[in-house]
């Protein structure tokens, strides 16, 4: 069995330096590594549908936006099968047959569909297609016999479900499952990227966010409005890099070149820190530095897009021709899951020559 990666996106809107940090970079090194034999990226239209279903169109449009920021990022379809999710209808089968191994109490323990039910205000209404949500996770991934998932912190009491998933179908019905790890990003500070505004998480609905094909303005406007040290009000006062936001993206996306290339007053980010604790630098300059940073990492993911944009049917041919593939390994994965659970009575042949001697006596 080779090394396989499963991981993607829900099409709810543009990608932003959220995703980025958190897997979007590592899934183009991986891509990259020559170290996996096979890599699924999958938008995760149906996933996005479990809480936006009266709102089709807001997916449907999405699909093509997720699609631009994958390239422009440097996924190669040459190298990483991108592909829809709602056009594998093996999934769906796959996922049914799972719900059987897993208990209500068990999915309402899953902390993060805990933590996304209250930010969607659900407690009282929950969509059983959104409660289910570990579930049909686990059967994306397992579709694709996947080894590794890139994911952020926040993912794994989901990856751990499909695990317990994984485990509890091959002790019933034989070994035929492979059991995923988690692969989160080396860099702390990439876990969980804060919102610009200081809050936990960067989030499209809280309007926190500053999106991979946001312009040099517009970036340029959220860095100089982002949430600091609300103590250090002059510049001589001492200042805090804990729980400061612009020095949690510091530690995300600063290396020590830049220092030489945009700020050689000093040589390396601890000593820009030291400076900001004792006081006597101002959150205006620090802010101009990550936005010099910012930019550098963002100006040719925004030409990458532009080009892409230009021939739009070519990544619509991407994307089908990857659902394409991606369902031929799927429909193989269901194969064997079938046979393991013994429902697979037309391809039987023992099966069907048994019954005709049973009922021939």
């Amino acid at each position: 069995m080779g090394k396989i990666i499963l991981t993607g996106d829900r099409p709810t809107g543009r990608l932003h330096l959220g995703h980025f940090v958190g897997s979007l970079r590592r899934r183009v090194e991986l891509q990259n590594s020559g170290l996996f034999d096979k890599i699924f990226i999958m938008i995760a239209d149906a996933q996005a549908l479990t809480d936006n279903a009266d709102n089709p169109e807001k997916i449907r449009q999405n699909i093509i936006e997720v699609a631009l920021d994958y390239l422009a990022c440097g996924i190669d379809p040459a190298k990483s099968t991108i592909f829809i999710q709602s056009q594998v209808a093996e999934l769906c089968e796959l996922a049914f047959y799972y719900m059987n191994l897993v208990t209500v109490s068990r999915l309402q323990r899953n902390p993060t569909v805990k933590t996304e039910i209250q930010m969607r205000n659900f407690e009282t209404s929950i969509p059983v297609g959104f409660f289910t949500y570990p579930i049909s996770q686990a059967s994306d991934i397992t579709a694709f016999r996947a080894t590794t998932v890139p994911a952020g912190e926040d993912q794994q009491p989901m990856i751990e479900q499909a695990r317990e998933i994984v485990r509890r179908f091959n002790g019933i019905y034989g070994d035929t499952l492979v059991e995923p790890e988690i692969l989160l990003p080396d860099n702390a500070a990439c876990m969980r990227l804060p919102g610009t505004d200081g809050k936990a998480k960067m989030s499209k609905s809280l309007g926190n966010c500053i999106y991979l094909s946001d312009s040099s303005e517009e970036v340029r406007k959220r860095v100089m409005s982002m949430y600091t040290d609300p103590d250090h009000i002059r510049v001589e006062d001492p200042g805090k890099v804990e729980g400061n936001t612009v020095f949690t993206y510091l530690d995300a996306f600063c290396r020590p070149e830049h220092f030489a290339q945009y700020w050689p007053d000093y040589s390396s980010l601890d000593e820009l820190k030291a400076h900001y604790q004792r006081g006597g630098l101002g959150d205006v300059k620090v802010k101009k530095f990550l936005f010099a940073i910012l930019e550098e990492l963002l100006t040719p993911i925004r030409e990458r897009r532009k080009e892409w944009e230009k021939d739009i049917p070519a990544v619509f041919n991407i994307l089908k021709r990857g659902s394409e593939a991606a369902r031929e390994v799927a429909a193989g994965t269901l194969a064997d899951v079938r046979r393991a659970m013994r429902i697979d009575y037309f391809d039987d042949a023992e099966l069907i020559a048994e019954q005709s001697r049973k009922f021939s006596v």
